[in-house]
């Protein structure tokens, strides 16, 4: 009788386990997010986009494993305002952000709202562990550090942009630093970010491959932002493959080409982490590259800080093995704010309320499902100083075909069909005036909305002396 009590306690348990086997495989683990960023890198700056003179082979393979989007755009067409929606899932004007956040008062056009939920803070209440490493440019002090919005780990740069990507200096201030603390690392930015994220990957990989924690690794680097500083070697070998080519050209493809390297490095170490199959990366830049310095958008109109395609739409792609198909395209028009739902949605996190991004997942997951994002309205906006903006803003909204821009404050509007004139070469706002006057008014609503959320440092003072005066 013993014996039989025995074999049946036996199979209870083995029925047991299989049953809780079973349970765990039907419920799969919680990914590990990758989300790295670029820093005005180009629609057309990567080979996979078309560049002829480039090579970025890591990148490009993220979309051959992947899904690319071809009408992926940055929320504004500088760097802090995309920041802010990227992180919120908001318009960054609904967090204080219409603008760049600078060192300098006169020149600050943003202030992240202290109210603003982060992407951070949602995925660790979700039991992720989360870390950025790389450019923050959403506030210099407290309340508005990385730390205090969600992140466990701060590894990076607090400010807008480095003087030299070897001293990394801005206005002769050290803005590195290690949670709080102020660091001085050697090196080149792109190495180092590089590297802290591989450290960081190793570090959590044990947590993350044994299901008790996984991460969220925010990696956005400085490059190819100005000044174009890529380390000689990188140099020299664009200059021996490409004959003849422009030093300008010739330094921001090597610049760009050593950020892919990078890239390939991070990836790299997710593999050799056991990672790769449970984590879904993303890879985006901040908004269109800046023609001045070399940057190309393929032959799309204007480049960083205007509203034409150039300064907005910009490359992206995902993936995330056994959910999204290898080598899939995506002509859905998606933006920035939509990355924060999505990576909630794909972590299984609760939503923060009124957000204005929606998730990707459903056309990730299936590019050819009817989904509202061509139909929405989506709006852009960025407020700056000087002569040419003197602190007012700039606006552009796309509905379907249609994009109405308002590209210069003390300019008129222009309409555009997307469709039928992608490179923005015919204005139709006299031809089309219903469908001008239709937008407009959208735009109108949308400043409603902007206007009710303050956008300055509390008990900021102006400036003793005008720019004239000093």
């Amino acid at each position: 009788m013993r014996h039989v009590q025995s074999f049946v306690v036996i199979i209870g348990f083995s029925l047991l386990c299989h049953w809780a086997a079973g349970a765990e495989a039907a419920t799969p683990r919680r990914p590990n997010i990758v989300l790295i960023l670029a820093d005005d890198l180009g629609y057309g700056d990567l080979s996979g986009y078309g560049a002829r003179d480039m090579r970025t082979p890591h990148i490009d393979s993220l979309a051959d494993r992947g899904m690319r989007f071809d009408y992926f755009y940055a929320n504004s067409t500088v760097c802090s305002p995309s920041r802010a929606a990227l992180l919120s899932g908001r318009y960054p004007e609904l967090v204080g952000v219409p603008g760049v956040i600078r060192t300098h008062v006169d020149d600050n056009w943003g202030y992240l709202s202290p109210g603003a939920i982060l992407l951070p803070a949602v995925l660790k209440q979700a039991g992720y562990h989360t870390a950025l490493v790389g450019k923050w440019h959403l506030g210099l002090e407290s309340p508005n550090t990385p730390n205090e919005k969600g992140f466990d780990l701060f590894h990076g740069f607090l400010g807008d942009m480095m003087e030299s990507y070897t001293t990394h200096r801005r206005d002769g201030f050290n803005f590195m630093r290690l949670n709080g603390e102020t660091i001085d690392p050697p090196g080149h930015a792109t190495d180092i970010f590089t590297g802290w994220a591989i450290d960081y990957i190793h570090e959590r990989a044990p947590s993350a491959r044994e299901g008790k924690q996984p991460f969220f690794l925010y990696l956005a680097y400085n490059a190819p932002h100005v000044p174009i500083q890529p380390p000689q070697e990188w140099l020299d070998r664009v200059k021996q493959r490409e004959p003849g080519i422009d030093e300008k050209r010739a330094k921001i493809v090597a610049l760009i080409e050593h950020l892919d390297d990078g890239v390939g490095k991070v990836v790299a170490a997710l593999k050799e982490s056991g990672l790769e199959d449970n984590t879904l990366v993303i890879f985006t830049s901040d908004n269109g590259g800046e023609l001045l310095a070399g940057a190309r958008n393929g032959d799309l109109r204007g480049g960083k800080g205007s509203m034409y395609e150039g300064g907005l739409r910009v490359p992206m792609c995902a993936v995330w093995p056994g959910h999204i198909a290898p080598r899939s395209q995506n002509h859905h028009a998606a933006l920035h704010m939509d990355l924060m739902p999505t990576a909630c949605e794909a972590a299984g996190a609760a939503l923060p309320p009124n957000l204005d991004g929606v998730s990707l997942i459903p056309t990730l997951t299936d590019p050819s499902q009817a989904t509202s994002l061509d139909t929405r309205p989506i709006f852009f906006l960025r407020r700056e100083g000087g002569l040419a903006y003197n602190g007012l803003t700039i606006h552009a909204v796309r509905q379907g075909d249609w994009k109405l821009i308002h590209n210069l404050p003390f300019k008129g509007m222009e309409l555009y069909n997307l469709k039928t004139d992608p490179l923005e070469a015919e204005d139709r706002a006299i031809k089309e005036k219903k469908i001008r006057d239709r937008l407009a008014y959208l735009i109108q609503c949308q400043v409603q909305r902007g206007g009710a959320v303050p956008w300055q440092r509390p008990g900021m003072a102006l400036p003793a002396t005008t720019p004239a005066q000093k």
